[in-house]
């Protein structure tokens, strides 16, 4: 019976405590085991042992399960998101003017933001109860959905044009030298950063500041990487390459970034295929050929 499901396509979950159980629990796609009454064979041959022998634990396991799930796609948003932005400026930048407005060391700064503390801040989040209510993602559905596409190329799209902008008309705007100008950069980059990872906690849902008071570790890495953002800008101008900020650029520089909320918003009015983005153009292409 479960050779048969997952030949139709079906993901097959079997659960089972005796040694007859063995072979369905090790050849389901998850096999659940009874961890007090359970037979070490049925234990060894399945994927979870229900410690307490409860049922109820299997939902405790589903919801943590999708959570686990969901929390990567929020990361992988996020970390896309720094990845085409970062990119896309020096890449323009060095070709235009030969010099890159991100050192080195600013790159493994926002790294460090982007892999380390973006990673704990979104990889942490506790279950919710929207999650048991959302259907079970299918075993061919890709990872990266056309929601989260939507939500990163219009955050990525905005950071563009800004560092543009500073990169090509910051001196004449605000009247700084080269250098300052690079700073300038360097900290509205980081900054929206900072503001994109409260978009990225909700990848469909518009208040993204919906229950954010349970996600302590969240706000404690958020005031962690601003202050270390100040020291780095302030403090280290030798190793950061960077320039002294007035209250009036880091003002500048918060309002840029800030503006990544009202367009998180904005942008999550606009609905979405559920067919992924790719299938489209698999079709079009075999279609021709």
């Amino acid at each position: 019976m479960v050779q048969c499901l997952k030949q139709k396509g079906h993901v097959v979950a079997v659960t089972g405590d005796g040694t007859n159980d063995a072979p369905a629990l090790k050849e389901a796609d998850i096999g659940l085991s009874m961890g007090i009454q359970g037979t070490e064979v049925a234990k060894e041959s399945s994927d979870i042992v229900i410690l307490d022998d409860n049922f109820g634990s299997v939902v405790t396991v589903l919801k943590w399960g999708r959570c686990v799930y969901n929390n990567i796609q929020k990361f992988i948003q996020f970390q896309l998101t720094v990845n085409v932005a970062a990119l896309f400026i020096n890449f323009v930048a060095a070709v235009s003017a030969g010099e890159v407005p991100l050192t080195a060391v600013q790159l493994l700064w926002v790294n460090l933001i982007m892999d380390t503390l973006g990673a704990l801040a979104l990889a942490t989040e506790k279950p919710s109860k929207e999650l048991m209510h959302k259907p079970p993602v299918g075993r061919t559905k890709p990872l990266i959905t056309n929601i989260m596409w939507r939500n990163l190329l219009a955050q990525a799209f905005y950071q563009i044009a800004v560092l543009l902008t500073l990169q090509f008309g910051g001196k004449s705007i605000f009247g700084v030298n080269t250098n300052v100008n690079n700073t300038l950069i360097f900290n509205t980059f980081v900054l929206c950063q900072v503001f994109n990872e409260f978009n990225a906690r909700k990848l469909e849902k518009k208040n993204v500041f919906k229950e954010i008071h349970r996600s302590k570790l969240f706000l404690a890495i958020i005031g962690i990487t601003i202050v270390l953002q100040v020291v780095m800008v302030e403090f280290l101008k030798k190793f950061a390459s960077t320039e002294r900020l007035n209250w009036w650029q880091w003002v500048v520089c918060i309002g840029f970034a800030a503006v990544s909320w009202p367009i998180g918003w904005l942008v999550k009015w606009i609905p979405v295929p559920e067919k992924p983005f790719f299938s489209y153009l698999k079709w079009r292409n075999t279609k021709y050929l």
